[in-house]
């Protein structure tokens, strides 16, 4: 490449980056969920001491896999046309004085990859105490069987009849359409989403062991029966609802899965990690 071409190269990267910048809170150093790398065009990388963070989503050398999306602006929020929004601030920071930089951050509990608990659709559940913080965690961790359901339809009784899912087992991860069609990385809400039909969750609750169903987007029910299917799910509390996991690039078959809510004291969703490993 010659110095001309060089040039217009650096030029454009800089007008990239700088739009990207002006966009962002300027009290981070560098834009956020953006992964900056250091190069001669690039005035913004952290290049001086090589500190150039390194975001993964498989560790292990492939054994582990993270299944919980990054929490960012512009990831899709229920009903909304905008994402999430801004969510994090930076009111205590170091370059404006502060001993420490210490964040805040504010966001609906059902937000991305996280769980729903019995209160959540049974106000005598949730006036009772039934919250995250009453959620086992045996259920929420073990044995799991990642299936693919068929594309073409939400999960409804004869597609749940379909998938022939084992006696025994007791956590299914539900890959959908919606990973196909990245749904999780769009930042508005979309109704068209693959979710369970009320006759799909009362199939899996009555000819199942399962126990914790996860699925793909940010609600496991189908929006034409969004509180149905989460009133047959929710009733006895006993099933788990994980919502809203990243299933791309994974293989169907048997993993453990690790999923861990946060401790929140009369909420009846929260955040939460989950991970793969083979």
């Amino acid at each position: 490449m010659n110095s001309a071409s060089t040039l217009l190269s650096c030029a454009i990267v800089f007008t990239i980056v700088a739009r990207t910048l002006a966009t962002t809170d300027s009290a981070y150093p560098s834009p956020y969920g953006v992964e900056t790398t250091t190069t001669a065009c690039n005035p913004y990388a952290i290049a001086d001491d090589g500190l150039v963070p390194v975001r993964k989503e498989v560790y292990d050398k492939g054994r582990i896999f993270d299944i919980s999306h990054r929490y960012h602006p512009n990831m899709p929020s229920w009903e909304s046309e905008d994402g999430v929004g801004q969510f994090l601030w930076l009111p205590k920071s170091m370059k404006n004085g502060s001993l420490a930089n210490n964040s805040e951050m504010k966001l609906p509990t059902h937000t991305g990859t996280h769980v729903d608990a019995p209160g959540h659709v049974f106000d005598h559940y949730f006036d009772a105490g039934f919250d995250v913080d009453t959620l086992d965690l045996e259920v929420l961790n073990g044995a799991a069987l990642l299936v693919d359901v068929p594309r073409d339809k939400n999960i409804t009784a004869e597609v749940m009849k379909s998938l022939s899912i084992p006696k025994g087992v007791r956590r299914v991860l539900f890959r959908t359409l919606n990973t196909d069609r990245r749904l999780m990385y769009t930042k508005e809400f979309d109704t068209s989403y693959v979710g369970f039909m009320k006759d799909g969750a009362q199939w899996l609750v009555d000819n199942t062991d399962v126990k914790l169903v996860g699925i793909d987007y940010l609600s496991v029910a189908a929006f034409a029966d969004l509180i149905p299917a989460h009133l047959v799910f929710l009733e006895g509390r006993e099933i788990i609802l994980v919502e809203g996991l990243k299933l791309d690039d994974i293989q169907p078959g048997v993993y453990t899965v690790h999923c861990l809510p946060l401790r929140l004291l009369g909420a009846e969703g929260s955040p939460i990690r989950c991970i793969l490993i083979k």
